[in-house]
């Protein structure tokens, strides 16, 4: 439709300044350009025309939410609501709104009201099922994820995130990947799945030749992915191929040059190599992206334990310590503390 849809919009207005439809279509053409401003102020004047149009707020408040507004979104889907309770389109735009907020609580309650004005509202199921995960209630959203696809067997997003559930919220790898397949199968240029699967085989099952076969698919979709180089890094470090890892970091240092993960993944893999001085100048440049990175000063420490200069390594197990006292890094940091001084350092 493009612009011969707005042109033929506004020749419907033009020959009646006063008809809301027209309003209400130009708003819905000016939304499909991402011209939301110009599609609220179609829609503003919709409303003063016919108050108690709900499909009319409902519209403005995808358009507020489409520019982040998301409160003056949910005023407007309240609106919709209003005039009709049985709206629930409203109801399920009001759900996505509360959960951009944050308000998880909030976009629930939605969802189950569009889903007993709908029961067949598969989107309803979906994003249920998304705020389920967030909140790690993981089978309550591999229900909803289950729903969404018995409704709609080809919904790709739906066995995408029961993967994702599966494997990331539940450990279950091989029933993740199965539905990583299925997602694929479905979209084949889905570069995430590709990714996430990768992780599945790599991550969960130590199968990094299969992950690398899935990341250099989702590079090939596509070649900005830096998901995709971290992890295809890390399965290069985990097989011993330190060189062909520290390639991939560098591509991802290129793509994201304040991403402080990759230095020090980097780092890491330099310091495998023995070069204790790379390693210790990407983990610098690590802990100045980010000052409470726990890991990098842990393990900075231990390469300054390597070169002998014990003094900075103590400084930066206790800095790790510090900054994790009762976590996983911060144990090892004390381990390591300890053994340092039953070596009189």
């Amino acid at each position: 439709m493009g612009n011969k849809w707005i042109e033929w919009i506004s020749a419907l207005f033009f020959k009646n300044k006063d008809n809301p439809v027209a309003y209400n279509l130009l708003g819905h053409a000016h939304r499909n350009p991402g011209e939301y401003n110009s599609a609220i102020e179609n829609l503003d004047k919709t409303i003063q025309i016919n108050p108690q149009d709900a499909e009319t707020y409902l519209n403005r408040g995808v358009a507020y939410y489409k520019k982040g507004e998301y409160d003056r979104a949910i005023k407007d889907f309240n609106k919709a609501i209003q005039i009709n309770s049985q709206d629930a389109e409203a109801y399920y735009n009001r759900g996505v709104a509360y959960y951009k907020k944050g308000e998880y609580d909030h976009a629930i309650k939605d969802y189950n009201k569009t889903i007993s004005i709908n029961p067949k509202y598969a989107e309803a199921y979906y994003n249920r099922g998304v705020v389920y995960d967030d909140k790690g209630q993981y089978d309550r959203a591999i229900e909803d994820y289950n729903k969404a696809i018995s409704i709609n067997p080809q919904d790709a997003m739906a066995y995408y995130n029961r993967g994702l559930t599966y494997g990331k919220g539940k450990g279950e790898y091989d029933r993740a990947i199965e539905d990583f397949n299925k997602a694929i199968q479905i979209n084949p240029q889905d570069a995430e799945a590709y990714t996430n699967r990768g992780l599945a085989y790599g991550m969960g099952k130590g199968e990094y030749d299969r992950a690398i076969e899935d990341f250099n698919k989702a590079i090939n979709i596509n070649p900005q992915d830096a998901e995709a180089y971290n992890n295809r890094g890390g399965a290069y470090y985990k097989k011993g191929k330190y060189d062909s890892a520290i390639e991939d970091y560098n591509i991802l240092i290129t793509i994201n040059p304040q991403l402080a993960e990759a230095y020090a993944n980097r780092g890491g893999a330099y310091g495998d190599k023995g070069q204790y001085d790379r390693a210790i100048k990407d983990f610098n440049k690590a802990i100045q992206i980010n000052p409470q990175f726990t890991s990098a000063y842990n393990i900075r420490g231990f390469a300054y334990v390597m070169k002998k200069q014990y003094d900075k390594a103590r400084r930066d197990l206790e800095k790790a310590m510090q900054l994790d006292p009762n976590g996983p890094v911060g144990q090892e940091a004390r381990k390591a503390l300890n053994q340092l001084k039953q070596m009189g350092h």
